[in-house]
Protein backbone atom coordinates (compact mmCIF):
# COMPACT_ATOMS: atom_id res chain seq x y z
CA UNK A 1 0.00 0.00 0.00
CA UNK A 2 2.74 2.17 0.65
CA UNK A 3 4.48 2.00 -2.60
CA UNK A 4 1.30 2.64 -4.37
CA UNK A 5 0.44 5.64 -2.25
CA UNK A 6 4.13 7.34 -2.75
CA UNK A 7 3.88 6.93 -6.82
CA UNK A 8 4.60 10.29 -8.44
CA UNK A 9 1.51 11.89 -9.90
CA UNK A 10 0.81 11.83 -13.58
CA UNK A 11 2.69 14.62 -15.78
CA UNK A 12 5.66 16.18 -16.79
CA UNK A 13 7.55 18.93 -14.12
CA UNK A 14 7.95 22.15 -16.05
CA UNK A 15 11.59 23.48 -14.92
CA UNK A 16 10.02 26.54 -16.06
CA UNK A 17 7.52 27.06 -13.16
CA UNK A 18 8.77 28.71 -10.07
CA UNK A 19 5.74 29.82 -8.28
CA UNK A 20 4.16 26.46 -6.58
CA UNK A 21 0.62 28.53 -7.62
CA UNK A 22 1.73 28.53 -10.86
CA UNK A 23 2.74 24.60 -11.12
CA UNK A 24 -0.03 22.10 -12.19
CA UNK A 25 0.19 20.19 -9.25
CA UNK A 26 -0.92 22.61 -7.27
CA UNK A 27 -4.74 22.69 -8.34
CA UNK A 28 -4.28 19.02 -8.53
CA UNK A 29 -3.41 19.25 -4.41
CA UNK A 30 -6.12 21.70 -3.94
CA UNK A 31 -9.05 19.80 -5.60
CA UNK A 32 -7.85 16.42 -3.99
CA UNK A 33 -7.89 18.07 -0.15
CA UNK A 34 -11.27 20.16 -0.87
CA UNK A 35 -12.81 16.83 -1.70
CA UNK A 36 -10.84 15.12 1.50
CA UNK A 37 -12.31 18.01 3.73
CA UNK A 38 -15.94 17.45 3.80
CA UNK A 39 -15.57 13.60 4.25
CA UNK A 40 -13.44 14.40 7.52
CA UNK A 41 -15.15 14.31 11.13
CA UNK A 42 -14.40 17.49 13.54
CA UNK A 43 -11.20 15.06 15.10
CA UNK A 44 -10.38 15.06 11.29
CA UNK A 45 -10.83 11.06 10.86
CA UNK A 46 -12.75 9.49 8.19
CA UNK A 47 -15.96 7.34 9.17
CA UNK A 48 -16.09 4.99 6.25
CA UNK A 49 -19.03 3.01 7.53
CA UNK A 50 -21.66 5.94 7.39
CA UNK A 51 -24.18 6.35 4.68
CA UNK A 52 -22.96 8.71 2.41
CA UNK A 53 -18.87 8.61 3.48
CA UNK A 54 -16.66 7.83 0.66
CA UNK A 55 -15.32 4.12 -0.16
CA UNK A 56 -12.16 3.59 1.18
CA UNK A 57 -10.68 3.14 -2.64
CA UNK A 58 -12.33 6.93 -2.91
CA UNK A 59 -10.29 8.06 -0.11
CA UNK A 60 -7.15 6.37 -0.71
CA UNK A 61 -7.18 7.57 -4.33
CA UNK A 62 -7.43 11.48 -3.05
CA UNK A 63 -4.75 11.56 -0.21
CA UNK A 64 -2.64 9.81 -3.54
CA UNK A 65 -3.35 12.41 -5.55
CA UNK A 66 -2.26 14.86 -2.42
CA UNK A 67 0.96 12.56 -2.24
CA UNK A 68 1.56 12.46 -6.20
CA UNK A 69 1.44 16.75 -6.22
CA UNK A 70 3.84 16.79 -3.00
CA UNK A 71 5.88 14.96 -4.98
CA UNK A 72 5.58 16.95 -8.24
CA UNK A 73 5.96 20.64 -6.37
CA UNK A 74 8.63 19.48 -3.80
CA UNK A 75 11.71 20.32 -6.08
CA UNK A 76 10.53 23.99 -6.15
CA UNK A 77 11.02 23.97 -2.29
CA UNK A 78 14.56 22.39 -1.78
CA UNK A 79 14.49 23.81 1.58
CA UNK A 80 11.67 21.90 2.83
CA UNK A 81 12.30 18.20 1.37
CA UNK A 82 12.90 17.05 4.69
CA UNK A 83 9.33 18.14 5.56
CA UNK A 84 7.63 17.17 2.51
CA UNK A 85 9.21 13.46 2.80
CA UNK A 86 7.76 13.10 6.30
CA UNK A 87 4.38 14.49 5.29
CA UNK A 88 4.06 11.66 2.19
CA UNK A 89 5.03 9.35 5.32
CA UNK A 90 2.40 10.43 7.65
CA UNK A 91 -0.22 10.54 4.68
CA UNK A 92 0.49 7.22 3.89
CA UNK A 93 0.27 5.76 7.25
CA UNK A 94 -2.99 8.01 7.79
CA UNK A 95 -4.38 5.84 4.30
CA UNK A 96 -2.87 2.61 5.38
CA UNK A 97 -4.54 2.99 9.04
CA UNK A 98 -7.81 3.28 7.47
CA UNK A 99 -8.11 6.87 7.78
CA UNK A 100 -8.54 6.86 12.11
CA UNK A 101 -7.52 9.96 14.15
CA UNK A 102 -4.71 11.61 12.05
CA UNK A 103 -1.41 11.84 13.50
CA UNK A 104 1.08 14.19 11.71
CA UNK A 105 3.80 14.63 14.36
CA UNK A 106 6.37 13.37 12.62
CA UNK A 107 5.84 15.86 9.40
CA UNK A 108 5.26 18.88 11.75
CA UNK A 109 8.65 18.61 13.49
CA UNK A 110 10.18 18.15 10.16
CA UNK A 111 8.67 21.16 9.80
CA UNK A 112 11.17 24.20 10.03
CA UNK A 113 9.96 27.21 8.39
CA UNK A 114 11.51 29.69 11.30
CA UNK A 115 15.71 27.86 10.56
CA UNK A 116 15.13 29.32 6.52
CA UNK A 117 13.53 33.26 7.21
CA UNK A 118 14.83 34.55 4.05
CA UNK A 119 12.39 37.34 2.79
CA UNK A 120 10.16 36.37 -0.16
CA UNK A 121 10.57 32.59 0.56
CA UNK A 122 8.38 30.05 -0.74
CA UNK A 123 6.57 27.24 1.31
CA UNK A 124 3.54 24.51 0.68
CA UNK A 125 2.46 22.80 3.52
CA UNK A 126 -0.19 20.47 3.94
CA UNK A 127 -1.61 19.51 7.74
CA UNK A 128 -4.46 18.18 9.45
CA UNK A 129 -5.28 21.24 11.64
CA UNK A 130 -7.83 22.94 13.00
CA UNK A 131 -7.50 27.06 11.96
CA UNK A 132 -7.83 29.55 15.16
CA UNK A 133 -10.28 32.71 14.54
CA UNK A 134 -11.63 30.31 11.37
CA UNK A 135 -12.80 26.52 11.53
CA UNK A 136 -12.41 24.79 15.22
CA UNK A 137 -12.70 21.41 13.31
CA UNK A 138 -9.47 19.46 11.97
CA UNK A 139 -10.16 19.56 8.53
CA UNK A 140 -7.01 18.51 5.79
CA UNK A 141 -5.63 22.09 4.81
CA UNK A 142 -2.91 23.46 2.32
CA UNK A 143 -1.48 26.37 1.92
CA UNK A 144 1.12 28.22 0.10
CA UNK A 145 3.12 31.05 1.93
CA UNK A 146 6.27 33.01 1.55
CA UNK A 147 7.83 34.51 4.13
CA UNK A 148 8.17 38.19 5.06
CA UNK A 149 11.85 39.23 6.12
CA UNK A 150 13.01 42.25 5.14
CA UNK A 151 16.61 43.13 5.97
CA UNK A 152 15.19 46.08 8.15
CA UNK A 153 13.40 43.38 10.32
CA UNK A 154 16.05 41.14 10.13
CA UNK A 155 18.37 43.30 12.20
CA UNK A 156 15.66 44.78 14.56
CA UNK A 157 15.19 41.32 15.55
CA UNK A 158 19.13 40.58 15.47
CA UNK A 159 19.76 43.42 17.59
CA UNK A 160 16.80 44.39 19.74
CA UNK A 161 13.66 42.20 19.10
CA UNK A 162 15.00 38.41 19.59
CA UNK A 163 12.45 36.02 18.62
CA UNK A 164 13.35 33.61 16.87
CA UNK A 165 10.60 31.45 16.61
CA UNK A 166 8.11 34.18 14.54
CA UNK A 167 7.51 34.29 10.90
CA UNK A 168 5.49 36.63 9.50
CA UNK A 169 4.31 35.20 5.93
CA UNK A 170 1.97 36.21 3.30
CA UNK A 171 -0.39 33.87 1.04
CA UNK A 172 -0.17 32.80 -1.90
CA UNK A 173 -2.74 30.14 -1.67
CA UNK A 174 -4.77 28.34 0.55
CA UNK A 175 -7.78 25.89 1.41
CA UNK A 176 -11.41 26.34 2.83
CA UNK A 177 -10.30 26.50 5.72
CA UNK A 178 -8.58 29.86 5.64
CA UNK A 179 -11.47 31.19 3.66
CA UNK A 180 -11.94 32.60 7.48
CA UNK A 181 -11.06 35.33 9.70
CA UNK A 182 -7.92 32.86 11.00
CA UNK A 183 -4.80 34.98 9.93
CA UNK A 184 -2.17 32.67 11.57
CA UNK A 185 -0.26 29.25 11.22
CA UNK A 186 0.24 27.65 14.45
CA UNK A 187 1.56 24.47 15.03
CA UNK A 188 -0.20 23.84 18.33
CA UNK A 189 -3.52 23.44 15.69
CA UNK A 190 -2.39 20.64 14.10
CA UNK A 191 -3.87 17.04 14.68
CA UNK A 192 -0.64 14.80 16.89
CA UNK A 193 -0.41 11.63 18.83
CA UNK A 194 1.43 13.96 21.57
CA UNK A 195 2.20 17.54 21.68
CA UNK A 196 6.19 18.13 20.89
CA UNK A 197 8.23 19.48 24.30
CA UNK A 198 8.46 22.57 22.53
CA UNK A 199 7.24 24.55 19.66
CA UNK A 200 10.00 26.19 16.56
CA UNK A 201 7.86 28.95 15.40
CA UNK A 202 4.48 30.71 14.49
CA UNK A 203 3.70 32.40 11.75
CA UNK A 204 1.13 35.15 11.23
CA UNK A 205 -0.41 36.37 7.92
CA UNK A 206 0.44 40.04 7.98
CA UNK A 207 -0.88 40.18 4.20
CA UNK A 208 -4.33 39.59 5.48
CA UNK A 209 -4.32 41.41 9.06
CA UNK A 210 -3.65 44.55 6.67
CA UNK A 211 -5.62 44.10 4.26
CA UNK A 212 -8.61 43.68 7.13
CA UNK A 213 -7.04 46.84 8.81
CA UNK A 214 -7.28 48.58 5.72
CA UNK A 215 -10.64 47.94 4.53
CA UNK A 216 -12.35 48.27 8.34
CA UNK A 217 -10.47 51.62 9.18
CA UNK A 218 -11.53 53.32 5.69
CA UNK A 219 -15.19 52.26 6.79
CA UNK A 220 -15.09 53.77 10.28
CA UNK A 221 -13.01 56.67 8.85
CA UNK A 222 -15.92 57.58 6.74
CA UNK A 223 -18.42 56.72 9.66
CA UNK A 224 -17.01 58.78 11.90
CA UNK A 225 -16.38 61.65 10.11
CA UNK A 226 -12.46 61.83 11.11
CA UNK A 227 -10.11 63.84 9.22
CA UNK A 228 -6.59 62.01 9.00
CA UNK A 229 -3.45 63.62 8.94
CA UNK A 230 -1.89 63.46 5.14
CA UNK A 231 0.70 60.61 6.74
CA UNK A 232 -1.92 58.34 7.95
CA UNK A 233 -4.37 59.18 5.35
CA UNK A 234 -1.34 58.10 3.12
CA UNK A 235 -0.70 54.51 4.96
CA UNK A 236 -4.05 53.40 5.46
CA UNK A 237 -4.11 53.31 1.60
CA UNK A 238 -0.92 51.39 1.19
CA UNK A 239 -1.00 47.60 1.65
CA UNK A 240 2.57 47.09 1.79
CA UNK A 241 3.02 49.67 4.43
CA UNK A 242 0.35 48.32 6.50
CA UNK A 243 1.66 44.74 6.13
CA UNK A 244 5.28 46.06 6.66
CA UNK A 245 3.83 47.97 9.83
CA UNK A 246 1.78 44.50 11.17
CA UNK A 247 4.92 42.36 10.71
CA UNK A 248 7.14 44.67 13.01
CA UNK A 249 3.96 45.02 15.65
CA UNK A 250 3.43 41.32 15.43
CA UNK A 251 6.88 40.40 16.30
CA UNK A 252 7.25 42.61 19.24
CA UNK A 253 3.63 41.64 20.43
CA UNK A 254 4.56 37.58 20.20
CA UNK A 255 7.72 37.63 22.56
CA UNK A 256 6.16 40.40 24.60
CA UNK A 257 4.30 37.18 26.29
CA UNK A 258 7.09 36.03 27.66
CA UNK A 259 9.05 39.58 28.65
CA UNK A 260 8.13 41.68 31.95
CA UNK A 261 6.99 41.14 35.25
CA UNK A 262 4.67 38.57 34.73
CA UNK A 263 2.73 37.23 37.74
CA UNK A 264 1.75 34.68 35.20
CA UNK A 265 1.03 33.98 31.38
CA UNK A 266 -1.96 32.59 30.42
CA UNK A 267 -0.83 31.26 26.84
CA UNK A 268 2.15 29.35 28.06
CA UNK A 269 0.34 27.86 31.69
CA UNK A 270 -2.74 27.51 29.77
CA UNK A 271 -4.59 28.64 33.47
CA UNK A 272 -8.55 29.23 33.55
CA UNK A 273 -9.06 32.54 34.59
CA UNK A 274 -10.95 35.28 33.54
CA UNK A 275 -11.29 36.54 30.10
CA UNK A 276 -10.56 40.10 31.33
CA UNK A 277 -7.24 38.96 32.06
CA UNK A 278 -6.77 37.43 28.82
CA UNK A 279 -8.09 40.72 27.27
CA UNK A 280 -5.61 42.61 29.37
CA UNK A 281 -2.52 40.92 28.47
CA UNK A 282 -3.15 40.70 24.47
CA UNK A 283 -3.66 44.66 25.33
CA UNK A 284 -0.75 44.44 27.17
CA UNK A 285 1.58 43.22 24.24
CA UNK A 286 0.15 45.26 21.69
CA UNK A 287 0.73 48.28 23.84
CA UNK A 288 4.19 46.88 23.99
CA UNK A 289 4.42 47.23 20.38
CA UNK A 290 3.80 50.73 20.28
CA UNK A 291 5.40 51.71 23.00
CA UNK A 292 8.66 50.20 21.33
CA UNK A 293 7.04 52.16 18.22
CA UNK A 294 7.41 55.02 19.56
CA UNK A 295 10.70 54.54 20.83
CA UNK A 296 11.87 53.34 17.25
CA UNK A 297 9.94 56.60 15.51
CA UNK A 298 12.13 58.53 17.39
CA UNK A 299 15.28 56.65 15.73
CA UNK A 300 14.14 57.33 12.28
CA UNK A 301 12.60 53.93 12.15
CA UNK A 302 10.00 54.76 8.96
CA UNK A 303 7.88 51.73 9.71
CA UNK A 304 7.47 53.08 13.32
CA UNK A 305 4.87 55.87 12.89
CA UNK A 306 2.82 53.41 10.93
CA UNK A 307 2.62 50.59 13.57
CA UNK A 308 1.12 53.27 16.51
CA UNK A 309 -1.31 54.06 13.41
CA UNK A 310 -1.96 50.49 13.43
CA UNK A 311 -2.32 49.74 16.99
CA UNK A 312 -4.53 52.37 17.78
CA UNK A 313 -7.19 52.08 14.45
CA UNK A 314 -7.32 48.67 14.75
CA UNK A 315 -7.80 48.50 17.99
CA UNK A 316 -10.22 51.15 19.00
CA UNK A 317 -12.05 50.50 15.19
CA UNK A 318 -12.29 47.12 14.42
CA UNK A 319 -11.59 44.60 17.76
CA UNK A 320 -14.21 45.62 19.67
CA UNK A 321 -17.09 44.81 17.13
CA UNK A 322 -15.54 42.06 15.78
CA UNK A 323 -17.02 38.41 17.54
CA UNK A 324 -19.79 37.49 19.50
CA UNK A 325 -19.71 39.08 22.61
CA UNK A 326 -18.94 35.62 24.61
CA UNK A 327 -15.85 35.79 26.89
CA UNK A 328 -14.96 38.43 24.00
CA UNK A 329 -11.14 39.75 25.72
CA UNK A 330 -9.51 40.98 22.13
CA UNK A 331 -12.79 43.09 22.18
CA UNK A 332 -12.66 44.07 25.21
CA UNK A 333 -8.96 45.28 25.22
CA UNK A 334 -10.33 47.55 21.94
CA UNK A 335 -13.25 48.89 24.42
CA UNK A 336 -10.42 50.02 27.07
CA UNK A 337 -8.45 51.68 25.10
CA UNK A 338 -10.94 53.60 23.61
CA UNK A 339 -12.26 53.89 27.06
CA UNK A 340 -8.87 55.39 27.98
CA UNK A 341 -8.03 57.62 25.66
CA UNK A 342 -11.32 59.21 25.77
CA UNK A 343 -11.60 59.57 29.60
CA UNK A 344 -8.17 61.76 28.60
CA UNK A 345 -9.62 63.80 25.73
CA UNK A 346 -7.25 62.00 23.42
CA UNK A 347 -9.99 60.83 21.32
CA UNK A 348 -13.47 62.95 21.52
CA UNK A 349 -17.34 62.33 20.01
CA UNK A 350 -18.61 65.58 19.63
CA UNK A 351 -21.05 66.91 17.05
CA UNK A 352 -20.83 63.35 15.42
CA UNK A 353 -17.69 63.41 15.02
CA UNK A 354 -14.29 61.41 15.92
CA UNK A 355 -11.56 63.75 16.32
CA UNK A 356 -7.87 62.77 18.11
CA UNK A 357 -5.21 64.65 19.66
CA UNK A 358 -2.31 63.02 17.41
CA UNK A 359 0.38 64.93 19.33
CA UNK A 360 -1.20 63.82 22.89
CA UNK A 361 -1.69 60.19 21.38
CA UNK A 362 1.63 58.68 22.22
CA UNK A 363 2.12 59.58 25.52
CA UNK A 364 -1.18 58.84 27.19
CA UNK A 365 -1.82 55.11 24.92
CA UNK A 366 1.76 54.69 26.85
CA UNK A 367 0.41 55.69 30.55
CA UNK A 368 -2.51 52.79 30.27
CA UNK A 369 0.35 50.27 29.12
CA UNK A 370 2.21 51.58 32.42
CA UNK A 371 -1.44 51.51 34.24
CA UNK A 372 -1.03 47.26 33.22
CA UNK A 373 2.58 46.72 33.92
CA UNK A 374 2.17 48.44 37.23
CA UNK A 375 -0.89 45.85 37.85
CA UNK A 376 1.21 43.18 36.74
CA UNK A 377 4.06 43.99 39.15
CA UNK A 378 1.94 44.46 42.31
CA UNK A 379 0.32 41.01 41.23
CA UNK A 380 3.44 39.18 42.00
CA UNK A 381 3.24 40.01 45.60
CA UNK A 382 -0.94 38.75 45.63
CA UNK A 383 -3.03 35.45 45.54
CA UNK A 384 -4.57 34.81 42.13
CA UNK A 385 -8.53 35.84 43.37
CA UNK A 386 -7.06 38.96 44.63
CA UNK A 387 -4.80 40.04 41.12
CA UNK A 388 -7.92 38.90 39.66
CA UNK A 389 -10.14 41.93 41.35
CA UNK A 390 -7.21 43.92 41.17
CA UNK A 391 -7.53 43.76 37.08
CA UNK A 392 -11.62 44.04 37.50
CA UNK A 393 -10.83 47.67 39.11
CA UNK A 394 -8.78 48.39 36.52
CA UNK A 395 -10.90 47.39 34.10
CA UNK A 396 -13.64 48.71 35.66
CA UNK A 397 -12.28 52.20 35.90
CA UNK A 398 -13.31 52.85 32.75
CA UNK A 399 -15.67 50.73 31.43
CA UNK A 400 -18.83 49.83 33.24
CA UNK A 401 -19.62 46.08 34.38
CA UNK A 402 -22.89 44.55 33.59
CA UNK A 403 -25.73 45.52 36.13
CA UNK A 404 -25.98 41.57 36.74
CA UNK A 405 -22.64 40.92 37.74
CA UNK A 406 -21.04 39.19 40.74
CA UNK A 407 -18.05 39.95 40.26
CA UNK A 408 -18.94 44.33 40.05
CA UNK A 409 -19.97 43.60 43.28
CA UNK A 410 -17.28 42.46 45.04
CA UNK A 411 -15.83 39.37 46.71
CA UNK A 412 -19.09 39.16 49.38
CA UNK A 413 -20.85 38.90 46.34
CA UNK A 414 -18.91 35.17 45.31
CA UNK A 415 -18.57 31.81 47.60
CA UNK A 416 -15.07 32.20 48.23
CA UNK A 417 -15.21 28.74 49.40
CA UNK A 418 -14.96 27.28 45.99
CA UNK A 419 -11.12 27.25 44.21
CA UNK A 420 -10.63 30.69 42.28
CA UNK A 421 -11.00 28.41 38.86
CA UNK A 422 -14.61 27.22 39.77
CA UNK A 423 -15.54 31.00 40.81
CA UNK A 424 -14.94 31.84 36.54
CA UNK A 425 -18.17 30.08 36.42
CA UNK A 426 -19.64 33.85 37.67
CA UNK A 427 -18.58 35.98 34.80
CA UNK A 428 -20.66 36.74 32.71
CA UNK A 429 -20.33 35.69 28.99
CA UNK A 430 -20.57 40.00 28.18
CA UNK A 431 -19.08 41.22 31.87
CA UNK A 432 -18.26 44.17 30.07
CA UNK A 433 -21.21 45.44 27.46
CA UNK A 434 -20.36 47.92 23.88
CA UNK A 435 -21.02 51.43 25.32
CA UNK A 436 -24.05 53.32 23.05
CA UNK A 437 -20.96 54.61 20.81
CA UNK A 438 -19.76 51.16 20.20
CA UNK A 439 -23.09 49.56 19.38
CA UNK A 440 -24.18 52.35 16.96
CA UNK A 441 -20.68 51.69 15.09
CA UNK A 442 -20.98 47.87 15.58
CA UNK A 443 -24.46 47.76 13.44
CA UNK A 444 -22.93 50.39 10.88
CA UNK A 445 -19.49 48.21 10.45
CA UNK A 446 -21.31 44.61 10.69
CA UNK A 447 -21.33 44.30 7.15
CA UNK A 448 -17.77 45.69 6.60
CA UNK A 449 -16.05 43.53 9.39
CA UNK A 450 -18.47 40.13 7.54
CA UNK A 451 -16.90 40.90 4.05
CA UNK A 452 -13.17 40.82 5.02
CA UNK A 453 -13.60 36.96 5.39
CA UNK A 454 -11.16 34.73 3.41
CA UNK A 455 -9.86 38.50 2.33
CA UNK A 456 -6.65 38.47 0.01
CA UNK A 457 -3.90 41.45 -0.13
CA UNK A 458 -5.41 43.29 -2.92
CA UNK A 459 -9.15 42.94 -0.91
CA UNK A 460 -10.61 39.85 -3.07
CA UNK A 461 -12.06 36.98 -1.62
CA UNK A 462 -10.74 33.82 -2.28
CA UNK A 463 -11.96 31.82 -5.61
CA UNK A 464 -12.56 28.13 -4.81
CA UNK A 465 -10.54 25.85 -6.75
Amino acid sequence: MTEILVQQAAGERNPSVTRVVEHPAWPVLKDAVERIRPWQSKDGSLDLGTEGAPSRADAEHAVRTVIGAVDELSPLLPHDRAYHEALVKDLARWAEGGFEVPDFLDSLLAFQPAAHREDGLQHLVVFPMYTQNGNPDRNLEAVVFRMVWPDWLAELERTRYDNPLFCGITFEDFTAGYDTNSAVLFPETIAVREAPERFTWGAIFCDREAARFRRVTDAAVDILGLELPEDVAAMVHDQKRCEEAFVLWDMIHDRTHSHGDLPFDPFMIKQRQPFWMYGLEELRCDLTAFREAVKLAGEGVPQARDVQIAVIFDRMFRFPVTGERVRNYDGLGGQLLFAYLHKHDVVRWTDNKLSIDWERAPQVTNELCAEIEKLYRDGIDRPKLVHWFAGYELVSQYLSPHPGSKWAKGPEALDLSLPPRKLVDDVLPDEFPLSMFYEALSKKLKKVIASTRGIKADGAKRVAA
